[in-house]
């Protein structure tokens, strides 16, 4: 028992009341687009694995391969003796697909956003401080690389660039330099932002732009390299994910050489951080290999995303300004999301409800998010417990 136990408890309790209380459920994959869970096997609408790569026979046999060759571990920060071989070729590819002088591997995205935007953000740099405009529905990991910096965000509405630019006219004439940080698809509701509108608007105002392509990578844009693509090279950072589309774990920055040489001295995250392993490394330069050939995947994966999202305007259900692969189904309260979760996993599927502080009170839904590993027949079991579970409120 812990001296704060009493006080832990306290607060389950709260979370209990509100019906945001979390717990782990530990799940075994049952093949393509399934998991087993309590017992059960149930088709899987929760899960980041858009293109289906994470069992791909590719990236298991290249982690294998390099770990068998490489061994389990780096064995150090990647300043010290961490950086192998591997790191820089992984590098260098995805430099090239990006079409960005130079990237850097981080070990995930949370650890990306929480360490690079501190390290843009320092005073020392910038010889005074920052201005920083930030998407009110920014993933959490992007609010705490600016808590952890110590800025105050300038929020603009959800999506809102006439917002965003009044906001960067009104402020003007204060001193600063200015940031404009935001994702390209935002994760809770499937949208995606205006990159190359985002980017004008950067380049009008004098702003560096942070683009998070978390949930863009691997399934748009050009090649599935992302939407930073479509900024014409303005966007001056873009982080992504090897963890979601690409199947595997890891995070990347790509943007100009001189941005990832002043990460690599100035940025925390990656300087005392143990490097990635071989077998990581890996299953991020086979998913390299395979996502630029994937167009009919991601033309699928986009074409099954309008059908679910007919489906359910059909029924009245709300899916938020979804057009991406990811289709909300918004409830509201906490416990009818919770309740809705529960009955489709009486009808074999899970889908998971996500409640506040992840999403805003009142907002909250179940996710649903699409798979190439996903048949038309899982689809349409979806869309009929979906119909089923959603009259049965």
């Amino acid at each position: 028992m812990s001296l704060l136990d009493p006080l832990f408890r306290q607060h389950l309790d709260r979370l209990d009341r509100r019906h945001t209380r979390r717990s782990l459920l530990p799940v075994r994959p049952e093949g393509a687009g399934r998991i087993r869970r309590g017992g059960r096997t149930l088709l899987n609408f929760s899960s980041n694995d858009y293109l289906g790569l994470a069992a791909h026979p590719l990236l298991v046999e290249r982690a294998c391969a390099w770990a068998q060759r490489w061994g389990a571990g780096s064995t150090a920060s990647r300043l010290v003796c961490g950086t192998l071989e591997l790191h820089a070729e992984v590098e260098a590819k995805l430099a090239r697909l990006k079409g960005t002088e130079a990237a850097l591997l981080f070990n995930s995205g949370w650890q990306a956003n929480a360490a690079v935007l501190p390290a843009l953000f320092d005073r020392e740099l910038l010889g005074g401080d920052a201005l920083v405009f930030t998407d009110r529905l920014n993933h959490a990991s992007l609010h705490h690389g600016c808590a952890a910096a110590g800025v105050r965000q300038i929020r603009f509405r959800h999506n809102d660039l006439d917002h965003l630019d009044g906001l960067l006219a009104r402020h003007a004439a204060e001193p600063g330099t200015r940031f404009i940080v935001t994702e390209s698809v935002f994760s809770m509701d499937g949208d995606r932002a205006d990159v190359p509108a985002l980017a004008a608007l950067a380049e009008r105002h004098g702003a560096f732009l942070f683009l998070d392509e978390a949930h863009a990578t691997g399934v748009l844009g050009p090649r599935g390299m992302g939407l930073a693509a479509l900024a014409g090279g303005r966007a001056d950072l873009a982080m992504g994910t090897f963890s979601k589309a690409l199947g595997g774990f890891g995070a990347y920055v790509a943007g100009s050489q001189a941005l990832c040489d002043y990460l690599v001295n100035r940025c925390g995250g990656l300087i005392y951080a143990t490097a990635l392993p071989p077998a990581v490394l890996g299953a991020m330069d086979a998913a390299l290999d395979l996502v630029p050939t994937l167009d009919a995947e991601r033309a699928r994966l986009q074409a099954m995303a309008e059908r679910l999202r007919a489906a359910f305007h059909g029924l009245g259900i709300d899916t938020a300004g979804s057009s991406t692969q990811i289709v909300p189904a918004i409830t509201g309260a906490e416990e009818d999301a919770l309740s809705l979760s529960r009955r489709l996993e009486e009808r074999g599927i899970l889908g998971i409800a996500i409640r506040p502080p992840t999403v805003p009170p009142g907002t909250s839904r179940l996710r649903f998010a699409l798979s190439a590993a996903h048949t038309d027949a899982d689809l349409e079991a979806l869309t009929g417990a979906v119909a089923d579970a959603w009259s049965a409120r």
